[in-house]
């Protein structure tokens, strides 16, 4: 009897060993490796977005195009991964037939529409600094009568951008800087700023934006003994905008120190005076 309960106790530490042994190998053995995260998808070579606005006026420069009238805007532009970019841009105007003198002979001019097109290469530089280069294209198609300076212009620009400011400059290559004759050379500096203050409010209305701007307009050559340096000028802008379900929402003051003599179409209306635009934008 006694030997039987020694087996059967050898028996039991045995088992009790077995079980111990498993048990330890369970708690050392490490756990299966979590699934790798899937790759991310590779950048597109080329991509494109789309907009459409409506304004209670386009506003260029300073100047009202359309009389201070409503305008509809909307354009498209494709970029490379590489920087290199073009697009295209539209607005109803009346800048050029509402400038026409009363009375003048002949027909007058009519131009209801400025068709823009433009492109570039944007590249990044170190401590958050980029630059753009470009080339663009006002085109205003229309009836001219015989021997009107077509106002249809090209522009060189470059610009130099930290983070939410902007420093552009463009400068005419054609001798009829939007219909000024003998104007090669004139160019335009302008500084923007344009600043996030909220990044979102809530699942309806988006960030908050606030922004500016200050430029001048320079004019070369003269017309006769008239200096075209008449038309200079500068201006200013300032407003903010907000995104409702999507849709950017926007409002903003403008105005210029031109010479009003030399910016009163044939309404009597001075287009470089100080003045509003609210508007409404969609992006795709």
């Amino acid at each position: 009897m006694a030997g039987s309960s020694r087996l059967k106790t050898s028996l039991v530490a045995a088992a009790l060993a077995s079980l111990a042994s498993v048990t330890a190998n369970a708690q050392t053995t490490p756990a299966p490796a979590p699934a790798a995260a899937p790759a991310p998808a590779p950048e597109p070579d080329w991509t494109g977005t789309a907009n459409i606005g409506l304004f209670s006026q386009y506003v260029f420069r300073g100047l009202t195009q359309t009389n201070e009238k409503p305008a509809v805007q909307g354009g498209f532009d494709v970029a490379h991964k590489s920087g290199f970019y073009a697009g295209t841009w539209a607005s109803n105007i009346s800048w050029i037939s509402d400038a026409y003198p009363p009375g003048a002979p002949g027909p007058a001019p009519s131009a209801s529409i400025e068709w823009d097109f433009y492109g570039g290469y944007k590249g990044s530089l170190p401590a958050d600094f980029g630059y753009d280069l470009g080339v663009l294209y006002y085109w205003y198609p229309g009836s001219y009568p015989s021997g009107y300076v077509l106002p249809n212009t090209t522009e060189l620009y470059a610009a130099l951008t930290w983070k939410f400011l902007s420093l552009k400059y463009n400068y005419s290559v054609n001798n009829k800087t939007f219909g000024i004759p003998d104007s090669r050379g004139s160019s335009y500096l302008d500084l923007t700023a344009s600043y996030d203050i909220v990044e979102k409010v809530n699942d309806v209305i988006g960030k908050v934006t606030i922004f500016g701007h200050v430029g001048h307009q320079w004019y070369k050559g003269n017309q006769g003994g008239f200096e075209n340096s008449n038309y200079d000028y500068t201006d200013w802008k300032v407003g903010a905008s907000t995104e409702i379900v999507g849709v950017t929402v926007g409002i903003y003051g403008t105005g210029t120190d031109a010479d009003s003599a030399f910016y009163t179409n044939n309404y009597g209306k001075n287009i470089a005076r100080n003045q509003f635009v609210a508007y409404v934008q969609k992006t795709f």
